[in-house]
């Protein structure tokens, strides 16, 4: 027979069964039957309310709770109830109230504070929570929860010490959970405590083999680390144990970047972006990932998509102004750099792409303040860092009776180009100058007698005597002030010497016109699929110009004359030993004509005649916009550019027709 409760004491116990078996509606009715004896009961009413809330009734709960309250103005228990009512309902600040009436009446009360503390993170008013938090870990010091969250909230405030031993206090009291191992994880990568930020993630992935965070927070680590096919590994196990978490899919997107796997890196983006259409950062990497493939149009819609989701995105903006400009559109681009840098004026890409930009226009007062930019460390591209010497860097000072290292950077040519302001220095009044440059170079210098009073190769630096400045090369035009119409242009400011020349000259052609060719520039230069040439093959309709004689300058990735039968072609790149020697080829040309490379920069310098081939895309500021010429090498460089990306069979054609011309012949 089963037994019917009908003692008010039997009836709250039935209730309290019920409530915790999962059946509040039997609980309230329970409790409701406890109520028509004896309406002011307060268990019955806490019982009550507690069922209500369960079966959605906020407003019959918030009822029982004020009527126990009326009868029993003292229980802090209701009041914490009550506002923990108020909290999940929105209503914040009767919940506040309500809280802090319990604790009116029971200061010590825990659970008080914590809801507290829990409604003021809530608030905003982080210190405050802090405070409520503190208090509870006094009072429940074995509470591993209090001690983590208070860990979470001082570390927002920057708190750090002090919440790295509140997450190590809630580990020991709990080594099993492995929230607080992320969350130190995390305050350890802060501090670049990275080993010991690897360990706890690991210990994470251990307490909870299916949890998402420990293994997206290693795999995070490890690509901050370079290893990245490690963290490939554990950002594949957290997409596919967390596919809803669109963070992950874009972290992993990030490591599949760098490993060059793009079509994957895409499709983790785009899942990201699938789940959270807002998430600027995804729409910003997709777009410098389609950037990267060359899909131009699509990475500009990426970009502006992280900007419509973002509006202050600065890193956008200039990634958009650089599309821009590839695209000709140099007043939008020029635009977009400048909002960019209203956002943040210290953005170093911004700032050298718009000193690029002001360069190619030939807006050169600002143009070379902007370019000082390039050899910042935040720019990830940069390959030049500032010289370890132990005498500070010019800037603009007094030279009369000084000393001065001229210091190199960038490619050879950028040597080439800008050696010619070695005389206006002595113009200054350099008591000593010494020229520092690249070893490949230095017998070209010292044959042209530059101007320097000694000339040191970069492997004999250590040899290097101490001097009042240094600066870079390309530094020197912004001391002196220099202008489009004021640029030093006498021009041959090289030579080759006559015992190089004759030497030389008797494995050249006796007849014809001399063509030197260089079709491709340095494989490392982040440009260079775009301004060389797929192969000498490129140019296989200058073939076709009678009474011509091609000499090769190419000294990497040249091709055998016998691939070409049809037009022999005398391959002197491999031979060369320095620039000195390919001077001294030059120099004996009627014509060179070459991608943007080093070699453009010697002919000019020699004052020989060269015509360079220029990509569509990231066409170098020195050539500026809009030109055929060079204002740096007057009356000796043209300049053939490309009219739509990638394609240099128009190109070539216009040399062609330009070469039958010139040499007289076609």
């Amino acid at each position: 027979m089963e037994f019917t409760p009908t003692s008010v004491p039997e009836l709250l116990e039935s209730a309290r069964q019920q409530a915790s078996s999962g059946r509040p509606a039997d609980a309230l009715m329970t409790a409701r039957a406890v109520l028509q004896r004896e309406p002011e009961n307060l268990a019955a009413l806490d019982l009550a309310a507690r069922a209500a809330w369960s079966l959605g009734d906020l407003r019959a709960a918030e009822s029982y709770w004020q009527t126990a309250l009326r009868a029993h103005p003292f229980c802090a228990e209701a009041y914490n109830n009550l506002g923990a009512l108020y909290a999940g309902n929105g209503q914040r600040e009767a919940a506040k109230a309500s809280f802090l009436h319990a604790l009116g009446i029971a200061p010590d009360y825990a659970d008080a504070h914590a809801n507290l503390g829990a409604l003021y993170i809530e608030l905003g008013q982080l210190t405050d929570a802090v405070a409520c938090y503190r208090r509870v870990t006094e009072l429940r010091p074995e509470e591993a929860t209090a001690h983590y969250r208070l860990g979470i909230l001082l570390k927002e405030l920057g708190g750090v010490v002090e919440a790295e031993a509140c997450y190590r206090r809630a580990i020991e009291l709990r080594p099993e959970w492995d929230e607080p191992y992320n969350n130190l994880g995390v305050l350890l990568v802060q501090q670049k405590r990275y080993p010991e930020a690897e360990e706890c993630f690991r210990l994470a992935i251990t307490r909870n083999p299916d949890g998402v965070d420990g293994r997206s927070n290693l795999g995070v680590l490890l690509a901050k680390s370079g290893r990245f096919a490690a963290a490939a590994v554990f950002l594949e196990e957290a997409a596919a144990l967390g596919a809803d978490q669109p963070e992950v899919h874009y972290n992993l997107g990030n490591v599949l970047a760098e490993m060059n796997r793009f079509g994957a890196a895409e499709a983790c983006y785009r899942r990201a972006l699938l789940i959270r259409p807002d998430h600027a950062d995804a729409h910003y990497n997709l777009g410098n990932l389609l950037a990267r493939l060359m899909r131009f149009n699509e990475a500009q819609a990426s970009f502006r998509c992280a900007l419509a989701a973002r509006p202050g995105f600065p890193e956008a903006l200039n990634n958009l102004g650089n599309l821009l400009a590839l695209h000709q559109f140099h007043g939008e681009a020029e635009e977009y750099y400048r909002r960019a840098l209203a956002l943040e004026p210290g953005l170093a890409d911004a700032r050298w792409n718009l000193g690029l930009l002001l360069l190619a226009l030939g807006e050169f007062e600002e143009g070379w303040e902007l370019y000082e930019a390039r050899y910042h460390p935040e720019i990830r591209q940069n390959p030049w860092r500032l010289p370890e010497l132990p005498f500070p860097q010019w800037g603009g000072e007094d030279l009369r009776g000084k000393s001065i290292v001229i210091w190199p950077e960038q490619g050879f040519g950028d040597e080439i180009q800008f050696v010619r302001y070695l005389p206006l220095l002595r113009e200054r009044g350099v008591a000593r100058l010494t020229l520092v440059c690249k070893d490949e170079l230095k017998q070209l210098f010292l044959d042209s007698a530059v101007g320097a009073d000694r000339i040191v190769a970069l492997s004999e630096t250590e040899q290097l005597e101490a001097h009042e400045y240094w600066c870079y090369s390309l530094s020197v035009p912004r001391h002196l002030g220099t202008r489009v119409e004021t640029i030093p242009a006498a021009v041959p400011y090289l030579t080759a010497t006559p015992l190089r020349m004759r030497g030389w000259g008797e494995r050249l052609p006796a007849a014809g016109f001399r063509v030197g060719l260089v079709w491709k520039g340095a494989p490392g230069h982040r440009n260079d699929a775009s301004r060389s040439l797929p192969g000498l093959a490129s140019l296989a309709p200058l073939w076709s110009v009678p009474g011509l004689a091609f000499i090769g300058l190419q000294k990497d990735a040249g091709e055998p004359a016998a691939s070409f039968p049809e037009q022999p072609l005398l391959d002197l790149g491999p031979e060369l030993r320095d620039f000195a020697d390919t001077a001294a080829v030059i120099a004996q040309l009627d014509l060179v004509i070459c991608v943007d490379t080093a070699v453009a920069h010697l002919a000019g310098a020699l004052g020989k005649p060269c015509w360079v081939l220029l990509p569509y895309h990231a066409t170098d500021w020195r050539w500026m916009i809009g030109r055929e010429d060079s204002p740096w090498y007057p009356g000796v460089l043209r300049l053939f550019r490309q009219e739509k990306l990638g394609e240099w069979d128009e190109v070539v054609a216009r040399v062609r027709k330009a070469l039958s011309e010139v040499a007289g012949l076609g």
